[in-house]
């Protein structure tokens, strides 16, 4: 075991020995299930009394949480936008001949549990001892990627030494409130309730709003197996219904009850049907059986481990925190709703308000590319493309011409209330325009451009043309007051990375635009009367855009007066002094030269191709020793980097960094839920940085080299309508088509025509 972790190492399974009530947080974040549709963290189905954070998360039910700031700024967001708590619908409450089933107050004879990836599904099983008398538990919990709405719970109970009265109570409990709530309010209104004979159900809507957003209906709705007759009592309250369920047992006899949840919104369904609908559900799941139903669901997680499965022989800690990543990806999002993001934390926790942030379009949108349908990347560029509106009128608050993306939204408007976010961090705008390049480049689908990408591209071009100064004096075109990706420095002045982007995203529109008007599908460009006047001055802001540079050192300056701070590198720190956000002021983490995240190596590892070996060498070496990785976006990009640089150590302890950031709980702060968009880093850091994918100018291509302590890793991607196979061991490398056309492909810089197998010699040391 891992000395950082509290769970043991499996290659398929997280599993937790112990009951650690210290940590109940932090197991409670590791073992959520989702589905794409809702999730939830890993709470106990009986009471637990102890600290924790019971929570139930639907995606794309949300609530405009009123923003409270101290001191009110023109252009400031109205509401801090979240996904909010819903109904406890996992809820089994469990009285011991009358007396309550608590896990923090009895006396634990075993616990277990563990969180199967291969199959999605949590197992609990653990044995009490009360006041002598020992009963065992088994419980069985997962949603089913099947049908999305629902979820099944298999409870069972068994008296080892007695014969005796339990009880089950399952419930739905509406009564729920979100802990990061800006004015302690709750959101749900109960609209419907209903309780019967092993059914019930608890229909909930959002409170009203002083902010037109929309309202949101959930019915959730219980249905009731017994192993053996039992006598029911009905309870209901408010906010509340539930089956009082108490058996006769004899001992060793194991008595269990499966409860069907199905859970409907009306974003899916009109209000007045979703009592009907929910019903439906629950009767038709009970008709199929729990086992048949698990079944189904096994069977759909197997379909998505053959396509997106990385195989690491060697090293058990590495595979397990691989699989983690991409199963709690794809628990969050598999790309059926077009309507739907991916937020920092999905369906495991509150912080963050579970929307959409930049983290999207820079780190997960490659990793769909790549393992998933087509269709599941161009839903996420899609969803940009419906908020374009709403970009407009971000940049209007702003007093600026074309289009802001938000940097946090569910709406496409902004609705995020910390000024040095909302106003400042701009370069969001870049990664949304590279997720088009990216797109385009690496599917070969040009057609997005003329129907949906041109109209996304001129609007963050105008922003940007009207968000830069011209600096009359120097003749160079700057801009000032942002806060580039790191985000331990506020309000800087030309930020390297934000100006670097700003000026590509120009390049690349006016590309877009002579492509367009060569094929003679120009007509989206005429409509948004892009003149010659206005290219004329976009060229000229990328001929003359500034950027910070240090002739001395040979690197891009980080902004303009980064090179003024005290230089000194991270293991000056001591471990009191880390992590720099839990322990020092912002004032001094500000005034401090660390470096949160990769910010100019971001930009080296967005625009690759043009920058040389020398250049990315430089700038890496200077700013990594600075950095103290403290967003969990920043271990991957140098995990890449540092592969392409030769430099196989520093990349394999960053991939480590980020392949078990939650597992190991690297920056104190899992308790709060998973770092789902940075879990995409650790496929990165394996593909793009281990094994050297790129692609670029219609070619792909591979530059592998292997970790000296694995003997072998595999994975498969999906490219332009192929399917190909990457394997990579201590002597070889055999890249396999496993579907699709023939294609050429560059390994080590030479070039292959793959027809079904292409065999290598790894060239050792890195890839030299």
């Amino acid at each position: 075991m891992n000395k950082k972790t509290i769970f043991g190492v499996d290659e398929w399974k997280i599993v937790e020995t112990n009951l650690h009530k210290e940590n109940m947080r932090l197991a409670e974040s590791i073992m959520s299930l989702g589905n794409g549709y809702m999730g939830m963290r890993g709470n106990f189905e009986e009471k637990y009394s102890g600290d924790m954070l019971r929570g139930t998360y639907i995606g794309g039910v949300w609530y405009p949480d009123p923003t409270r700031v101290g001191w009110w700024k023109n252009g400031y967001p109205k509401y801090y936008g979240k996904v909010i708590n819903s109904t406890n619908f996992i809820g089994i409450d469990v009285l011991l001949e009358g007396e309550e089933l608590d896990l923090f107050k009895i006396p634990l004879v075993e616990y277990y549990r563990e969180l199967d990836m291969k199959n999605g599904i949590l197992y609990r099983r653990f044995i009490i001892d009360h006041n002598g008398k020992k009963t065992k538990f088994e419980v069985r919990r997962f949603l089913s990627i099947v049908k999305k709405e629902l979820c099944v719970i298999s409870y069972e109970a068994t008296p080892l030494n007695y014969s005796g009265e339990i009880s089950f109570i399952p419930y739905l409990d509406g009564d729920v409130e979100n802990e990061d709530s800006n004015y302690n309010e709750k959101f749900w209104l109960e609209i419907d309730r209903g309780v019967s004979l092993k059914e019930g159900f608890l229909t909930m809507k959002t409170k009203e709003n002083s902010f037109g957003t929309p309202r949101f209906t959930v019915c959730n709705r219980m249905k009731l197996e017994a192993s053996k007759d039992c006598e029911i009592e009905i309870i209901k309250k408010d906010k509340y219904v539930a089956n009082k369920m108490t058996f006769k047992t004899e001992e060793n006899e194991a008595i269990k009850i499966i409860k069907y949840i199905s859970v409907v919104s009306s974003r899916d369904y009109k209000e007045e049907e979703l009592t009907s609908k929910s019903l439906e559900l629950v009767e038709q799941a009970a008709r199929v059986t729990f086992d048949s139903l698990k079944k189904e669901h096994m069977e759909a997680w197997q379909k998505r481990w053959e396509k997106a499965d990385v195989e690491i022989s060697g090293d058990m800690e590495a595979q397990q925190g691989i699989r983690f990543n991409l199963f709690q990806m794809f628990s969050t999002y598999y790309g059926e709703d077009s309507r739907l993001n991916i937020g920092p934390k999905g369906f495991t926790g509150e912080k963050y308000g579970g929307a959409t942030y930049w983290d999207t379009e820079a780190f997960v949108f490659p990793v769909y590319l790549s393992v998933a349908d087509k269709e599941v990347a161009k839903n996420l560029l899609l969803y940009r493309y419906n908020q374009l509106k709403e970009a407009y009128y971000n940049a209007q608050q702003q007093g600026l011409k074309g289009a802001l993306y938000p940097m946090v939204t569910f709406t496409g408007v902004e609705c995020h209330n910390e000024w040095e976010i909302t106003f400042e961090e701009i370069h969001r705008n870049g990664a949304i325009a590279y997720a088009i390049y990216n797109y385009v480049n690496y599917t070969g689908d040009k057609s997005y451009l003329e129907n949906y990408g041109i109209d996304v591209l001129i609007g963050i071009s105008r922003f940007w043309a009207d968000r830069v100064h011209y600096h009359k004096k120097k003749d160079v075109y700057m801009i000032h007051g942002v806060t580039g990706p790191n985000e331990y420095e506020n309000n800087v002045n030309n930020n390297w990375y934000t100006n670097t982007m700003a000026a590509w995203t120009l390049e690349y529109t006016l590309e877009v635009i002579a492509y367009l008007r060569q094929i003679k599908k120009d007509h989206r460009v005429a409509y948004y009367q892009v003149s010659k006047e206005e290219e004329n001055k976009w060229k000229d802001i990328i001929n003359k855009m500034y950027y910070p540079y240090d002739k001395e050192l040979g690197i891009f300056i980080q902004h303009d007066t980064f090179l003024d701070k005290e230089l000194v590198t991270v293991d000056n720190l001591s471990d009191k002094d880390r992590p720099l956000n839990q322990n020092w002021s912002w004032d001094k983490i500000l005034r401090s030269c660390f470096i949160k995240q990769a910010d100019v190596l971001q930009g080296l590892y967005f625009l690759n191709h043009k920058f040389t070996f020398e250049e990315k060498k430089r700038n890496f070496e200077f700013y990594e020793p600075m950095t103290v990785h403290e967003s969990s976006l920043s271990p991957c990009v140098h995990s890449i980097l540092a592969a392409e640089l030769k430099m196989e150590d520093k990349a394999v302890e960053m991939y480590k960094r980020t392949a078990r950031l939650d597992l190991d709980n690297y920056n104190n702060d899992t308790e709060d839920g998973l770092h789902i968009t940075s879990m995409a880093g650790s496929w990165l850091s394996i593909v793009h940085g281990f094994a050297g994918l790129r692609t670029f100018n219609e070619k792909i291509s591979f530059s592998p080299f292997i970790p000296k302590d694995w003997d072998s890793y595999s994975f498969k991607i999906n490219y332009r309508d192929r399917l190909i196979k990457v394997y990579v061991n201590k002597d070889s490398i055999v890249i396999t088509l496993e579907k699709g056309e023939a294609l050429k492909l560059n390994v080590y810089d030479k070039e292959y025509n793959l027809i079904d197998k292409l065999c290598c010699k790894l060239i050792k040391n890195g890839g030299l």
